[in-house]
């Protein structure tokens, strides 16, 4: 995968580790340390969380797609040589609690699609289970080898896993830290779309990402609330809420726009209201 086969119309340096490319409706957060395979550090941990603020925030992005920077890999995980000082295991939970950075994208409204190539392991993948999407080149590979350091998933993997595959998948991911490669992670419903190849995945990535940018944005933020919801609530609350949401957008002027434009034979110019 080439470093930057696109041309985005605008780049905000978030920090050393995290950067923000705006095209169009879609807005890119790229994780900038290809030399150590996107592994996470501190500055991704902060840089993360305040780059989706900003794509959340921006009226002109509709879609959000995260990727990892260079030809290895998505992420590798967390970066092993951040050196810590002796903890106890008080200390290690008040660290983590502190700085649960994957779970920020549980509050943003947008779409968040995972662009995966090479490697994508260990906190890697546990950000990329935090999307909505994850469309994965031919090349990526997938594993959760926490166990095998004596440790397990502690960015959201034993919760997350179970609720994008069937648990019996999960808990073999889990148990063997075996490496998964992207036809088998397609499978199993861990990734829902392949890129053509390697080289394609970016602009394969982009033109999905304008499909779903061009649909109206209260629409795509409401059936991204109602199926999460789906995952946390009993049917009776889940039906509720639905229909809550649909009663919302069927006064809306892009329902109408839609509803007018299908009636005229003609493609819908949606305005977000």
């Amino acid at each position: 995968m080439s470093d930057e086969p696109l041309q985005p119309q605008r780049t905000t340096l978030i920090n050393d580790a995290v950067t923000i490319e705006r095209d169009g409706a879609v807005g890119w957060l790229v994780l900038t340390r290809p030399g150590q395979i996107n592994a996470i550090n501190d500055q991704i941990r902060h840089g993360a969380p305040q780059a989706l603020r900003l794509l959340d925030a921006d009226p002109e992005v509709r879609v959000i797609v995260i990727r990892g920077q260079g030809e290895r890999g998505f992420c590798a995980g967390a970066d092993i040589k951040e050196r810590r000082g002796e903890e106890t295991a008080l200390q290690v939970r008040q660290r983590i609690q502190g700085s649960r950075w994957i779970s920020s994208l549980d509050s943003i409204e947008k779409p968040i699609i995972a662009a995966i190539h090479g490697y994508c392991m260990g906190g890697g993948l546990e950000l990329a289970l935090a999307c909505d999407i994850r469309f994965a080149a031919p090349d990526a590979v997938f594993a959760l080898p926490e166990t095998g350091l004596g440790l397990i998933p502690g960015g959201g993997g034993t919760q997350r896993l179970s609720r994008v595959v069937a648990p019996g998948r999960a808990l073999d991911m889990l148990l063997t830290g075996d490496r998964m490669n992207a036809q088998e992670a397609r499978n199993i419903g861990l990734v829902s779309r392949l890129a053509s190849d390697a080289t394609a995945l970016l602009s394969e990535v982009l033109a999905f990402a304008q499909r779903i940018a061009a649909k109206p944005p209260a629409a795509s933020a409401s059936v991204k609330r109602a199926a999460r919801a789906a995952l946390e609530l009993d049917l009776k609350s889940g039906l509720d809420l639905e229909l809550d949401l649909f009663a919302l957008l069927a006064p809306s002027k892009d329902a109408k726009e839609a509803a007018q434009a299908f009636a005229e034979r003609r493609e819908p110019r949606f305005t977000g209201e």
